[in-house]
């Protein structure tokens, strides 16, 4: 696939997507129903959450389908429905735009492939199809089994910096919305609610929140590795070049 990514509007099925007109003659709606890629044995893997995750191996594609859930009290009752019928204020075709934007200016995202919508009743269900990062686990996951050398602190902190510097704002910073590669390449994911943003106070607020993140797992955790000089060295990065 190239570098630059297209958009293309098209309808599959019952759902309008948003997706890179590179692959849109590949897309089928089977390919946003979990239920029907795991009958195809088309899913390598699932990872669980809020937003529910399936890695898909489509042809020669490796993909991660997201599906949209909501959070907090109403999330009891209300798992996946959000109010309003505009596709271009969906929660999925915004965030894809946004890492179509972020991919091409060349910070470390996933690829965005596909959003789709389907809406009935003044509501709809949103689900987004991304490019997987190959051989990957996510900042909780990898400190979760081992350290991390000063260096690689230095480079997240670095990494995150590009991000601020470019206005990039992440919603929900925390230690899983982070992935390390096998070369110990950083990217971020799960950019919903994410925007472009002026320069402002949330650049602290969005590290404050991943050091509450690390924490909080830290806590509930006793093999956790991480402790108060892996953040000043991440913050040493934040401010310097490594």
């Amino acid at each position: 696939m190239t570098s630059e990514i297209k958009p293309q509007i098209m309808k599959i099925g019952q759902r309008f997507v948003l997706c890179d007109a590179e692959i849109a003659a590949e897309l089928t709606e089977d390919l946003f129903c979990p239920e029907k890629l795991k009958d195809k044995n088309l899913l390598t893997g699932q990872a669980l959450g809020r937003g529910q995750a399936w890695f898909i191996k489509y042809h020669e594609y490796n993909w991660v389908l997201r599906h949209f859930r909501r959070g907090g009290l109403i999330g009891h009752f209300n798992a996946d429905r959000y109010f309003g019928w505009s596709l271009e204020n969906s929660r999925s075709w915004r965030e894809w735009r946004l890492l179509a934007e972020l991919y091409q200016r060349g910070l470390p995202v996933p690829r965005p492939i596909a959003a789709a919508v389907q809406g009935r009743c003044g509501c709809y269900r949103a689900d987004l199809l991304t490019e997987l990062i190959p051989d990957a686990k996510t900042l909780a996951g990898s400190l979760s089994e081992k350290s991390q050398s000063a260096k690689f602190w230095c480079n997240l902190g670095t990494c995150l910096r590009r991000f601020h510097e470019q206005g990039v704002y992440h919603a929900d910073l925390n230690a899983n919305n982070i992935l390390i590669d096998a070369g110990l390449e950083i990217y971020l994911i799960d950019f919903d609610r994410g925007e472009i943003r002026s320069p402002g106070a949330w650049a602290i607020q969005n590290l404050e929140r991943l050091k509450r993140s690390l924490l909080k797992i830290k806590a509930n955790s006793s093999d956790f590795h991480f402790n108060d000089e892996d953040w000043t060295q991440l913050l040493s990065g934040y401010a310097t070049t490594c």
